[in-house]
């Protein structure tokens, strides 16, 4: 017998609210089904059941606000006992804001998944979206070939409402990042030659809905590279830090309404390009439909963020506990570079690192930037 319990989905959590389940008593599920909707600051998130078995009896009732931890089912192993007992009477819903659909994420680690389209508007959503004051862009719609609804436009506008609230749970989660986890800081020039020309080639190839993307590789260079600095892929836990041996790398995607979310591509190191990309995209269009996993949201080991995007150059990113180190990559620019006694024009981009001084040190953390630029220069192989 095991409890399905409120997971903790980062280290800015400290409650969620059951929103609706997605089993009933008597129902099997496998390890890895989604078995209930919390609603927390960072948008709606899908609950997977941790092991196989029979659902025992619910424990929390839709509505309920409750802190991690708190045991919301009870979960019948194929071993265990059938219980006798008359089901635990539910207690009474603990009164908390309705759930709002999350606005929809623009992604910045590693670019955007698909070329823009201009979207319909019917021209009631458009005079409803001047009255709310709410950019047309902005709104994802649900109508037939995506057209935007007047439905569409209100939750935009009420998607502006948690986003306040996800302001405030980042800040608090980086100040206590800043004040607890000694940081320090180291940047190298990565050479894109050889990422660049592969991937051209390799994307002539490709119909233009299965092509890689640039970041795709940072992110397997970043997982691979982890194998050469394990103390890196660890979280600070009871403290100390705890290795872990599966790589998860989050990928960082800032929401438009504001505040930021980092899931995870699971098992980063052990899939191909082409699964990462194919994960990816289906990341980003759950993170835009507010349907991340708590698998997702709560297993990073390392993040990868960038802002390149933006045309930055060099990111230096704060630690998100209980991770111990995030990556930082800026946009691609040309500068000039020195081969072979020649000078050449070549893409580069700035690679940072922020770890934990209390995990490693800067001998160990510059050998890991190097293995990134190394798998990068040899991208065939990533």
């Amino acid at each position: 017998m095991a409890d399905l319990v409120m997971p903790i989905l980062g280290a800015d959590m400290e409650a969620g609210v059951l929103v609706a389940w997605r089993c009933r008593p008597g129902d099997r599920v496998t390890r890895g089904d989604v078995v209930a909707e919390v609603e927390t600051e960072k948008g709606l998130i899908e609950i997977e059941a941790y092991e196989s078995g029979v659902v025992e009896r619910h424990l929390v009732a839709p509505g309920t606000k409750v802190p991690v931890g708190t045991p919301l089912a009870t979960i019948r192993g194929d071993a265990a006992p059938v219980s006798d007992g008359a089901p635990a009477a539910l207690p009474p819903p603990v009164p908390a804001p309705p759930p709002v659909p999350a606005p929809p994420p623009v992604v910045l680690a590693v670019g955007s998944p698909a070329p823009p389209t201009r979207a319909r508007v019917s021209p009631a959503a458009r005079r409803r979206a001047a009255d709310l004051g709410v950019r047309i862009e902005d709104v994802a719609g649900s109508g037939p070939d995506a057209a935007i609804t007047v439905a569409d436009v209100e939750h935009a506008a009420a998607g502006s409402a948690p986003a306040g609230g996800m302001r405030r749970a980042i800040a608090a989660a980086m100040s206590r990042s800043k004040r607890e986890i000694p940081h320090f800081y180291l940047a190298t020039t990565v050479d894109l030659r050889a990422a660049t020309s592969w991937l051209a080639r390799t994307n002539g190839s490709r119909p233009v809905g299965e092509r890689l993307l640039l970041g795709l590789l940072f992110v397997k260079a970043v997982a691979l590279a982890l194998h050469d600095a394990p103390e890196l892929n660890a979280v600070w836990q009871d403290g100390g830090p705890v290795a872990r041996e599966a790589v998860h790398v989050g990928v960082a995607i800032t929401l438009r309404g504001g505040g930021l979310v980092a899931p995870a591509l699971l098992d980063t190191d052990r899939r191909s390009l082409t699964e990462l990309m194919a994960g990816f995209r289906d990341l980003v269009s759950r993170a835009r439909a507010g349907r991340l996993r708590g698998s997702e949201l709560g297993s990073p080991t390392i993040t990868v963020t960038s802002l390149g995007d933006n045309g930055v150059e060099t990111v230096f990113p704060v630690i998100y506990p209980p991770q111990v180190a995030i990556v930082g990559f800026g946009t691609v620019v040309q500068r000039p570079w020195c081969d072979g006694g020649a000078v050449v024009a070549a893409p580069v981009v700035t690679a940072t690192l922020a770890a934990d001084h209390r995990v490693t040190d800067g001998h160990h953390a510059a050998a890991f930037l190097a293995g990134v630029a190394r798998r990068l220069a040899a991208p065939e192989a990533l």
